[in-house]
C-alpha cells in the first residue's frame, strides 16, 4: 500500500514538472511554501534529474523554485499580518501551524531579527511555515521577499544539484533506482504524515 502511495506521489510530481516545465516547479514550490507540506526534498531533486537529461537548466530550475516559494509565501505572510495569534489559536491546526511554532518564531525573531526568514528558508519543516510568523511580526515586505527569495534559491539549487549529480552516475545507479526512488519519496511521505499529526495534536 505504502509503495503505491509513494509511487503515485512521485509520479504526480514528475508528471507536473515534465508536462508544465518550469511553471510546474513554480506551482509545486508555491504549494510547499503556502503552509502545505509538499516536500521540496522530492520536487527539486526530481527536477535535477531533468537537468541531467538536458531538458532544463540548473539555474532556471533553482530560479523557478525560488519564485514559487515567494509566491506561495505571500498569502501566508498576509494571513499572519492580518490574523495574527488569534488566527493561529483558532484555525492554526488547519493550516498546519501551531502555537508552539509561533512561539518558536517569536523567540527567533527577537533573537536574530529579520534574518531568521533567510535562515528558516534553509531549514526543513521550518521553511514551510516561516512566512506566517513573519507576517505576525510585520516584517517589511521588501525584506521578506528578498530574504525569502535568496534563501529559497540556495535551497532549491542545492537540492536540484543533488538530483543532477545523481543523474551523472545514472548508469551505475539505475539498477538501484527504484529502491532509491522509494526511499526518497517514502521519507518525504513519512515527514508529511508526521508533520500533520504533530500539528493536529497541538
Amino acid at each position: 500500500m505504502i509503495e503505491k502511495i509513494v509511487a503515485l506521489l512521485a509520479a504526480w510530481i514528475m508528471g507536473i514538472i515534465s508536462n508544465m516545465g518550469y511553471s510546474g516547479i513554480i506551482l509545486l514550490m508555491a504549494i510547499e511554501s503556502a503552509c502545505i507540506p509538499l516536500p521540496s526534498e522530492i520536487i527539486m531533486p526530481f527536477a535535477g534529474f531533468l537537468v541531467f537529461k538536458g531538458d532544463m537548466l540548473l539555474w532556471l530550475v533553482a530560479l523557478a523554485g525560488a519564485i514559487g516559494c515567494v509566491l506561495g509565501s505571500i498569502p501566508a505572510y498576509y494571513l499572519g499580518m492580518l490574523g495574527g495569534r488569534p488566527l493561529v489559536e483558532k484555525y492554526g491546526k488547519w493550516v498546519l501551524i501551531s502555537a508552539k511554532d509561533l512561539n518558536w518564531a517569536d523567540q527567533a525573531f527577537a533573537k536574530h531579527g529579520d534574518i531568521i526568514v533567510f535562515i528558516g528558508r534553509l531549514l526543513p519543516a521550518v521553511r514551510t511555515f516561516i512566512a506566517f510568523p513573519a507576517g505576525v511580526a510585520r516584517m517589511p515586505m521588501g525584506k521578506f521577499i528578498s530574504f525569502t527569495f535568496v534563501g529559497s534559491f540556495i535551497w532549491c539549487y542545492l537540492l536540484a544539484f543533488a538530483g543532477f549529480m545523481m543523474g551523472e552516475h545514472w548508469e551505475s545507479l539505475k539498477v538501484y533506482f527504484h529502491q532509491f526512488h522509494y526511499i526518497i519519496a517514502g521519507a518525504g511521505l513519512i515527514f508529511v504524515i508526521w508533520y500533520i499529526r504533530r500539528h493536529f495534536k497541538d
